[in-house]
């Protein structure tokens, strides 16, 4: 298993212990599915700029535009080492970074060349401000017929929101997600991370890809309008049907479920925290005989997963009682005998230790000439014939400007200078 090529493999013998993976120098990089696809990231935080990252996982040439003076603000999101931000270093993967100015003519122009030899653009402006600088889709169309143009903004292209500032956040609270999140009697609660940002960028890897497929059954590019606010939506599941059909609005029950028990995470007697989920009833059978509860099985209400959620708390104690009583090794190796599913509450030290997770490479080893190794998630899943790669991590602001405008472009290094001398670069 390697960083650059993510490939199914085979499960490891039982005794060993396999290490981080790394990247192996046999893998030739640009070669996944993907590699010939050309896509512009023009977009920051956190959304659009994650959406071409997965695409230069799988083999897309990415070029990150970024602001001359005003570099992408995940460089300084979040904690940094020696001065490098270590956000950026997972967000700016597989990507070549340029600078321009769009707002000035030197590099509406600049961009417009790029955009000429391109496939995909991304970008994450409030609407109209790509239109206001003259790089809307009618002249990026005009640049390249075929391109696929992706907007990411938080409500849309249109509507009352539309010019509104938007962030993942907001698409947490409108979503419902957050009205959901939280223990009864607490207060809606948002994630602690970029969970909207996230779900957007993957629904917009995917837009990309089916916007791709049109065009080569249609020869023509199009516009991809992607509201953060909406990608949540499904995510919810059939909450809209709910309210629809019967009027009903799920409240918040923190770890329980109102459609399955038990479902709670549990506390063992050397004091870890493990999650347990009985989904379906011969999960949740064989757990209660596990706890010495048996007879809860023939209950009627025990037939249904909404009979058993309204008698979470009979189950709770149960299971919590009985898993109280036991290490945690103990607990998980009872469960795996008896084909019950239980898992361990990790935190990020416990994800970068967990034998599962070493096991499928999730976490892999990327060098960098500013860090030395870093470690951080592989790409997202394994291919058996065309892998992904993690080539290079984030490089530093506008490191490849000159070689992109002349290698592409074919500026001389005194046109490049005098659009630099300009602010344009």
């Amino acid at each position: 298993m390697t960083a650059n090529a993510r490939t199914a493999m085979q499960p490891s013998p039982p005794d060993s212990r396999p290490s981080t993976p790394t990247i192996h120098e046999s893998q030739a990089p640009g070669t996944g599915p993907l590699t010939g696809l050309r896509v512009l990231d023009l977009a920051t935080l956190f959304a659009g700029p994650l959406a071409a990252t997965l695409l230069g996982d799988f083999g897309a040439e990415v070029i990150k535009v970024e602001h001359p003076r005003r570099p992408d603000p995940s460089r300084g999101h979040g904690p940094a080492k020696d001065g490098v931000g270590l956000w950026w270093k997972l967000l700016g993967r597989n990507k070549k970074t340029v600078t321009l100015d769009l707002a000035s003519p030197g590099g509406r122009d600049v961009l417009l060349g790029l955009a000429a030899t391109a496939d995909v653009v991304i970008e994450n402006f409030r609407p109209g401000t790509l239109e206001k600088w003259g790089l809307g889709p009618a002249e990026l169309a005009a640049a390249k017929p075929g391109l696929v143009l992706a907007r990411v903004t938080g409500f849309g292209q249109f509507g009352p929101y539309a010019h509104r500032p938007g962030f993942g956040t907001l698409a947490e609270a409108m979503s419902g997600f957050a009205a959901l999140t939280g223990e009864p009697d607490g207060p809606p609660t948002l994630p602690p991370f970029g969970l909207a940002d996230s779900v957007a960028a993957l629904t917009t890897a995917y837009a990309v890809m089916a916007a791709l497929r049109g065009r080569e059954t249609t020869g023509r590019g199009q516009v991809v309008d992607l509201a953060i606010i909406e990608p949540m939506l499904t995510v919810l599941g059939a909450q809209p049907l709910w309210y629809d059909q019967l009027g009903h609005i799920q409240p918040r029950t923190g770890n329980r479920s109102a459609n399955s028990a038990p479902r709670n995470t549990y506390r063992t007697a050397d004091g870890t925290w493990l999650a347990v989920s009985a989904a379906t009833r011969s999960v949740a059978e064989r757990l209660l005989r596990l706890v010495g509860r048996p007879e809860f099985a023939a209950e009627p209400w025990f037939a249904t997963g909404a009979g058993r959620a309204r008698h979470a708390d009979e189950l709770d104690a149960a299971v919590g009682g009985w898993i109280a009583r036991h290490g945690r090794d103990e607990v998980v190796a009872a469960f795996e005998r008896v084909e019950a599913a239980v898992a361990p509450v990790c935190d990020i030290r416990g994800v970068m230790e967990n034998e599962q997770y070493r096991a499928l490479g999730s976490i892999t080893e990327v060098p960098d000439d500013e860090l030395g190794t870093v470690r951080m998630q592989n790409v997202l899943f394994r291919l058996s014939a065309t892998p992904g790669a993690i080539r290079w991590a984030g490089r530093p602001h506008g490191a490849d400007t000159d070689a992109v405008l002349s290698g592409l472009l074919g500026l001389s290094a005194e046109r490049i200078a005098a659009l630099r001398a300009d602010g344009a670069v």
